[in-house]
C-alpha cells in the first residue's frame, strides 16, 4: 500500500464515529425552536438530565397526571384489600392439599462413592492400634498410674489431668487424701471435678465509727490506727468530720478509708489536715469515688507534708489523664518521705518517674539504716 493510500485511510472514520461526525456542526437551539410544546414535553420525558442542582421531581421522567382522590386513609386501604381478596377465587391446585402430607420429592443429600470410601478409610485408620515398638509397649504396660500421671504432666496432656494432678506432677509430689494417705489411683477422668475448698468469709469491719471520731477529736493516745475499710454506711458528713479531726491529732499514725464511698467532698478537709498533721505515716483511700481533680488536690497537699510514708490512692472514678499523672510524678520527685505509693498510671513516662522517685526514697532509708548500724 502506498503512502498516499495510507494517509487517506487514516483520515477516514468508521462505524459510530463516522455518524457522530455528521452532527458536529448542528445547532441544537435551532432544532429546539422548531419543536411544538407537545414534542418538547415528550422529549423531556425521555431524557434524564444529569444535573444534581435540579430537584428530584424535575429529573424524574415519570409524571402523574391523575387527579388526587383525597387524603391517605390506611384503614380504608386495608379494608379494600381485604374485601378484594375475599371476592377473588382461589387458584385451582393441580394436587389437592392434605393435612400432614408432603407434596413433591423430599430432598436427600447424595454422597458420592469416592467420599463414602474416603470416610470409611479414615475411620478404619483411626481404629488401628498405634505401634510404639516393643520397648515402649513394655514400659507403658508395666507403668503405674502414678507414672502415667507424671508422664502426662511432662508431655503437657492437660486434658488427661485435673488441676491438682498437673500441679503435683510439676512439683514432683504425690497426691494425698484428706487424711494424708497416699492416693494409689491418681489417674482420673477429666469429667470428675475437684470440689472447691470452702474458705471462711472475711469478718466484717466492726469498728465503732462514732466512738472512733470522739477519740480522734479528743486526741486519745490509745487511738494510733483507725481502720474504716469496707464500711459503706458511713455518712459523708461523718467522713468529713474524721478528715477534719485528723489535722489536730498528734497520736494517729494510720488512717484507712478504703471502699467507704468517699468522694470529692472529703478532699478539701483531708488536704488541710495533711498540711497540719505531723504524725500520720499511712493514708489509704483506695476504691472510692474521688475524681482526678481530687487526686491532684491531695497530691498538692503532700508538698507540705513530710511524715506520710505510705499513700494509697488507686482504683478511683474515671481517668487521671497525662497532665495530672505528670504533675503527680513531679510532686513525688520532690518528696523524700513517701516509701510506698499506690496508684495506677496509664502513661509510661509518669509511671517510670514515680517508680524511680519511690525507689530513690527507699534507697536513702536503706543507706541511713546501714550507717546507723555501723
Amino acid at each position: 500500500m502506498t503512502d498516499a493510500a495510507k494517509g487517506e485511510l487514516e483520515g477516514k472514520k468508521f462505524g459510530m464515529m463516522a455518524d457522530i461526525e455528521k452532527y458536529k456542526d448542528i445547532d441544537e437551539d435551532a432544532i429546539l425552536a422548531t419543536l411544538t410544546e407537545e414534542e418538547l414535553r415528550q422529549l423531556e420525558e425521555e431524557l434524564d438530565p444529569e444535573n444534581e442542582l435540579l430537584p428530584p421531581s424535575e429529573r424524574c421522567p415519570y409524571k402523574t397526571e391523575k387527579t388526587p382522590t383525597g387524603k391517605f386513609d390506611r384503614q380504608a386501604l386495608m379494608d379494600y384489600l381485604e374485601k378484594k381478596g375475599k371476592e377473588e377465587e382461589d387458584w385451582e391446585e393441580h394436587v389437592p392439599y392434605k393435612t400432614g402430607e408432603k407434596r413433591g420429592k423430599v430432598y436427600k443429600p447424595r454422597k458420592s462413592e469416592e467420599l463414602r470410601k474416603k470416610e470409611e478409610e479414615e475411620k478404619n485408620k483411626n481404629e488401628e492400634d498405634v505401634n510404639l515398638g516393643e520397648e515402649w509397649e513394655e514400659a507403658l504396660k508395666n507403668a503405674t498410674e502414678e507414672d502415667l500421671v507424671d508422664l502426662a504432666g511432662v508431655l503437657g496432656l492437660h486434658s488427661m489431668l485435673n488441676q491438682e494432678q498437673y500441679m503435683a506432677s510439676l512439683r514432683n509430689e504425690k497426691l494425698t487424701d484428706e487424711k494424708g494417705k497416699f492416693m494409689e489411683s491418681n489417674l482420673r477422668s477429666v469429667a470428675k471435678f475437684t470440689p472447691p475448698k470452702l474458705l471462711a468469709r472475711e469478718a466484717e469491719n466492726d469498728t465503732d465509727v462514732d466512738d472512733a471520731l470522739k477519740k480522734l477529736k479528743d486526741n486519745d493516745p490509745s487511738l494510733t490506727e483507725l481502720n474504716l475499710n469496707n464500711i459503706r454506711n458511713i455518712p459523708h458528713t461523718t467522713l468529713v468530720d474524721i478528715c477534719e479531726a485528723m489535722g489536730g491529732n498528734s497520736n494517729l499514725k494510720s488512717l484507712s478509708m478504703a471502699s467507704t464511698r468517699s468522694n470529692d467532698s472529703i478532699t478539701k478537709p483531708l488536704c488541710e489536715s495533711l498540711k497540719k498533721n505531723k504524725t500520720l505515716k499511712s493514708l489509704n483511700v483506695e476504691s472510692n469515688f474521688i475524681s482526678g481533680e481530687g487526686i491532684r488536690t491531695i497530691m498538692q497537699a503532700m508538698k507540705e507534708n513530710s511524715t506520710v510514708q505510705e499513700l494509697r490512692l488507686a482504683n478511683q472514678r474515671g481517668m487521671l489523664g497525662q497532665q495530672v499523672e505528670t504533675e503527680i510524678a513531679k510532686i513525688l520527685e520532690n518528696n523524700s518521705s513517701v516509701l510506698k505509693f499506690g496508684l495506677s498510671f496509664d502513661h509510661a513516662n509518669p509511671r517510670t518517674r514515680a517508680h524511680d522517685a519511690v525507689m530513690r526514697n527507699n534507697e536513702q532509708v536503706r543507706k541511713q539504716r546501714v550507717n546507723n548500724d555501723n
